[in-house]
């Protein structure tokens, strides 16, 4: 009797984890079975293939809001399966790129130029915020809600975001809550407030 309590015991303990390593692996990158991915229908790629021509120029261009300029799978193939992206962010003068996550990556900012207020929230509510010069890197962990903000009213800020995986999985905050079509009733009784005021600030968050 003892026997086959230790042997379901153990039969349980196998199955949980096989269940949590099955979810890490599906949440993740998936490995792959050669060096690199090549393009369906392709037999062989030159040094095009990983070559990235997209940003040339950006670093001169003037923009009038937060702006990312990605580099993920879905702008360069080759990055399937190599667990790595890239964007650059713009910031004009006291602009912010409102609190959002990446589901399946942790991401290292580096600032380039100007000035910078970022913080992310962990799991137990707590804030960690920090104020970046040029030359300086922040970590946000995967999965938890962050933001930038250039609180500087007269200089643009730029920085580098690195980030583990080839399809980080980004969802900004204000948008997924106020345009993707939850109730105008839910949203005001979960924020406390009117429906009226929800509604004010959907138009806002379609202007911005």
């Amino acid at each position: 009797m003892t026997t086959n309590i230790k042997k379901s015991s153990l039969f349980l303990l196998i199955s949980i984890f096989t269940i949590v390593i099955s979810t890490t692996t599906l949440a993740s990158d998936p490995d792959i079975l050669s060096d690199f991915t090549s393009p369906e229908n392709q037999s062989s790629v030159d040094a095009n293939y990983f070559t990235y021509t997209a940003m040339r120029g950006i670093f001169q261009k003037s923009v009038d809001k937060c702006t990312t300029t990605k580099a993920t799978k879905a702008e360069f193939p080759v990055l399937n399966g190599q667990g790595v992206s890239l964007a650059v962010l713009q910031f004009p003068p006291g602009s912010v790129n409102p609190p959002h996550y990446h589901s399946r990556a942790t991401g290292l900012f580096l600032l380039l130029e100007g000035v910078l207020e970022v913080g992310f929230v962990d799991t137990k509510d707590v804030l960690y915020t920090q104020r970046l010069k040029a030359g300086d890197i922040f970590v946000f962990p995967k999965g938890l809600q962050h933001y930038q903000y250039n609180f500087d009213h007269k200089r643009k800020a730029v920085g580098v975001a690195a980030l583990g995986g080839a399809s980080p999985g980004t969802v900004t905050l204000p948008s997924s809550i106020f345009s993707s079509g939850i109730s105008d009733l839910v949203l005001a009784k979960s924020f406390k407030t009117d429906v009226k005021t929800i509604k004010k600030i959907k138009i806002a968050s379609k202007q911005s």
